[in-house]
């Protein structure tokens, strides 16, 4: 047995049985790392980056044993942008302040939709290739669509939610396809967290023009 066999043991052991399906608990961290995760995002609490490492350590394991690879590779890039987010949210703002929200340009919007594009048909070429991936453009896409909405959420820019709330739309039925049936429904309260979070921060972007 490998280093990273004894290492994933854990995460694949079961914890119980959903939906028919064997639910580990690497799963089970998962779900409620995540759910805290974006609770505190929608509450501008900057201890969502912390939770998110977490989240990100446990669903590395799962999706890496699940055949989704992109998804799995994601987590490695989620790990940077937490720190990275961790600190804009912190010192990002004017003179090293707390972090405003606000609105994403028309020149980030041109920029994202030139990297959404060139990534997603690199991570295809890769997944068709390299990978016995069976969902290849389903795992392509929601993990553009992830990426670009972290680097939305670590700039606190509004229009991340969206995003989010695209990539989960795909997500759901993905997981559930994989049964991964406890995810799925994580997925499904993300949709709800990431439309609670979106009327707030638009709220508080309004009370900053407000304000200015």
């Amino acid at each position: 047995m490998s280093l990273l066999d004894v290492v994933l043991v854990p995460f694949n052991t079961t914890a119980v049985t959903f939906a028919g399906a064997p639910t580990s608990w690497g799963e089970v961290i998962g779900f409620v790392t995540g759910a805290l995760c974006v609770w505190l995002v929608a509450r501008q609490n900057a201890w969502n980056w912390p939770i998110g490492i977490l989240n990100n350590l446990a669903f590395l394991a799962l999706f890496a044993t699940s055949g989704l690879f992109a998804d799995s590779g994601l987590q490695v890039v989620y790990l940077g942008l937490a720190l990275y987010g961790w600190w804009s949210w912190l010192r990002g703002g004017d003179h090293h302040t707390p972090l405003p929200v606000s609105r994403t340009t028309p020149a980030q919007w041109l920029w994202l939709l030139v990297a959404g594009v060139v990534l997603t048909g690199l991570l295809v070429w890769i997944l068709t290739a390299y990978t016995s991936s069976t969902v290849p453009w389903a795992d392509a896409v929601t993990t553009v669509l992830s990426l670009l909405a972290t680097w939305g959420q670590t700039r606190k820019k509004v229009e991340s939610w969206w995003l989010w709330i695209a990539a989960d739309v795909i997500y759901v039925p993905l997981y559930a396809y994989k049964d991964l049936w406890l995810t799925a429904i994580l997925y499904v309260g993300f949709i709800a967290l990431c439309v609670l979070g979106l009327r707030s921060w638009t709220k508080d972007l309004r009370a900053e023009l407000v304000a200015a």
